[in-house]
């Protein structure tokens, strides 16, 4: 019973022991972290501090100049005033896709445009213009009609080269399923499906009913094209009929598979 009560007595003590913690080289303590560690954790703050400061507090990195590109009809003022780039803001702080949005909103001429940041101090504005491949007369003026069937411009004066769109289709029963925009939409994919020695002699495209589409050349000659359909087809058999009977003053490839030409 002695040795009994002694060894609960031993085991009661043992348990009362605090247990060693193991120490070493290879062993990681936590707890509050060393000099070392507050010195690298101060350091960081502060760059990180300095790097804020440099980008939005200093005069060192704000915006200073606006530097326009790739305008044609447009003028480096006319985009720099509806940019309205904040001139003396922290160049990081510039909302870039606010200027893009502005810019095609207010210049509907403009296609693309990009604004880039120019370390240090600059803003840079990279256009792409479109480009009429047709024109709508209105009033005397003329709407400018872009590859993607876009109405961008209106002039006073019809830029030389491009055709003049004339939508005769008062009368037509096409405008119950095809409207004006349809069918300009078309015609503009006439234009671009033409050879392009063909597309710089086009003078007017001229519609009466989504069937009836045809080209007049220069020197008084004329193509009756049809239809929009088979497009590619039609610009290589036209191309081959030209070559085959350049005296002819008319040519239909209406039905690509039976073309036609004739003096008159």
């Amino acid at each position: 019973m002695a040795g009994t009560a002694t060894g609960r007595k031993s085991g009661a003590d043992a348990s009362r022991r605090p247990s060693r913690r193991p120490s070493g080289p290879g062993v990681r303590r936590f707890g509050t972290p060393g000099p070392r560690a507050l010195l690298i954790a101060f350091g960081v703050l502060l760059l990180t501090a300095g790097v804020l400061w440099a980008l939005y507090g200093s005069t060192w990195l704000r915006v200073e100049q606006v530097s326009t590109s790739g305008t044609e009809v447009l003028t480096p003022a006319e985009v720099e005033r509806v940019a309205a780039v904040p001139l003396g803001a922290p160049l990081v702080s510039v909302d870039t896709s606010g200027i893009e949005a502005r810019l095609r909103d207010r210049l509907p001429r403009i296609d693309q445009v990009e604004v880039v940041r120019s370390w240090p101090h600059g803003i840079g504005l990279k256009v792409t213009e479109r480009h009429p491949v047709l024109l709508l007369e209105k009033g005397g003026k003329f709407i400018e009609v872009d590859s993607s069937g876009v109405r961008f411009a209106t002039v006073k004066a019809p830029l030389r080269g491009v055709p003049r769109l004339v939508l005769d289709v008062a009368g037509s029963p096409s405008l119950r399923r095809f409207d004006a925009d349809r069918l300009l939409t078309v015609a503009v994919g006439v234009t671009g499906e033409l050879p392009e020695k063909i597309a710089q002699d086009v003078r007017v495209v001229r519609i009466t009913s989504f069937d009836s589409i045809t080209l007049e050349l220069g020197k008084g000659r004329s193509v009756f094209w049809g239809s929009g359909e088979h497009g590619p087809v039609k610009a290589r058999v036209l191309t081959a009929l030209m070559k085959a009977t350049p005296k002819a003053g008319h040519f239909d490839v209406s039905a690509p598979t039976a073309p036609a030409s004739s003096r008159s």
